[in-house]
């Protein structure tokens, strides 16, 4: 990667990150003002956000309210902001307000490997023991003896089990191949709670990573009894040469400052926008470096492995719950492969690049790339968010 030393920030304004169909949707906020002393909930209505503050203190205790949904259309609180002055904000920059990830206390769960050619773009990262530079070859022979046989396959089916036989016997079985198609999906804690940063913000690549990528997904938002209360969209930014030299280094791959983007808003289910909208996005991809390149692609729900409300089921239930709720990465049909830099190499980030990650029912989540020990730190966790909604009479 070059130096991040310059890098060129996306301009956003409304316009450009509200859903299509704005005027009908039940949008939610987080919004950092220094003149509230911390996070303020907010609904998005058009340009004009409301605090909802006084009425839900966090996302988390409104999307427990069965009325979630009206209260956020209904609101007219006093105190609001200028959606495009929030937008315009500097990235880090604690003195103005601005917009945040629109989650706070609800655990940041992720699924992976849940789409089959990402499947098979993981198996290649594990074959290559995170060696871009083997990538073409690796990739030749595992689509050349996999491809065809996992099309339409059901994970945990029968047929899943004769595919797995048939693996094995070729040497090709993989823990990757075993929870994309086998009985039990890939389910792990991506972030913090609290960690995650929002859209106009940077997002984080360590320093010591060759080989990575954007990993453009619909997040669901679930409240405390297991219900998918909204949807939005996010960036589970992957590390795929950490994590192709050993699986048991996921935490370091997906874990670190700022390598989680959330936003821009929470979308409410509502009449207009129910489970069956969720399970029919289209969620596209746009990179552009500060030396003019550009990378496109997409990504849609109705080609997922699992359905949305099994991998809801695989996160929650007699085995697990969540108290403050859970935003859960659904994972993602997109896997880079064009070559950037060196032939047969692939596609990695360079510092400076804008990711847009799109969907016309939820917005456009925006954020530019740099070096996570560069990214600004995470300072305000569970205890600071406690202590300011105690401050303002809140708790």
């Amino acid at each position: 990667m070059e130096s991040a030393a310059a890098r060129p920030r996306p301009v956003l304004a409304a316009g450009t990150v509200l859903p299509e169909d704005a005027g009908r949707a039940a949008l939610v906020a987080r919004v950092h003002d220094p003149e509230a002393d911390g996070p303020c909930v907010a609904a998005v209505q058009g340009e004009r956000v409301v605090d909802l503050t006084a009425v839900a203190p966090t996302v988390s205790d409104l999307l427990e309210r069965d009325d979630a949904a009206e209260v956020v259309r209904e609101a007219d609180g006093g105190r609001a902001w200028r959606l495009d002055d929030l937008l315009g904000a500097p990235p880090g920059q604690g003195d103005v307000p601005h917009l945040l990830a629109p989650v706070d206390l609800q655990v940041i769960k992720a699924a992976g490997v849940t789409f089959a050619r990402s499947l098979l773009e993981r198996v290649i990262e594990e074959r290559t023991g995170g060696d871009p530079a083997q990538a073409t070859r690796v990739r030749e022979r595992v689509v050349r003896l996999v491809g065809g046989r996992l099309d339409g396959i059901r994970p945990g089916s029968p047929e899943a089990a004769k595919v797995k036989e048939l693996l094995l016997a070729e040497g090709l079985w993989s823990q990757y191949l075993e929870v994309g198609i086998g009985p039990d999906p890939e389910v792990f804690t991506k972030a913090p709670v609290l960690s995650a940063v929002g859209t106009g913000a940077d997002i984080g690549v360590l320093r010591a990573s060759v080989w990575n990528n954007p990993e453009p997904e619909a997040v669901l938002v679930v409240d405390s009894r297991g219900r998918v209360r909204g949807a939005t969209l996010g960036n589970d930014v992957n590390l795929r040469d950490v994590e192709g030299r050993s699986a048991l280094l996921l935490s370091r791959a997906k874990d670190n400052n700022a390598s989680c983007a959330i936003g821009p808003f929470v979308r409410l289910l509502d009449d207009d926008f129910g489970i069956d909208a969720v399970r029919g996005l289209d969620i596209d991809l746009r990179v552009e470096g500060p030396d003019g390149y550009v990378l496109r692609g997409s990504s849609s729900l109705r080609e997922i492995s699992r359905d949305v409300l099994d991998l809801v089921s695989a996160t929650y239930g007699a085995h697990h719950q969540y108290p403050d709720g859970f935003a859960l990465f659904t994972g993602t049909l997109f896997a880079p492969t064009e070559d950037r830099g060196a032939p047969g190499e692939g596609f990695t980030h360079e510092y400076g690049d804008t990711v847009h990650i799109s969907s016309p029912r939820l917005g456009a989540l925006v954020n530019t790339v740099v070096p996570s020990e560069e990214a600004p730190p995470w300072t305000s966790g569970v205890g600071a968010l406690m202590r300011s909604l105690a401050r303002r009479g809140l708790l």
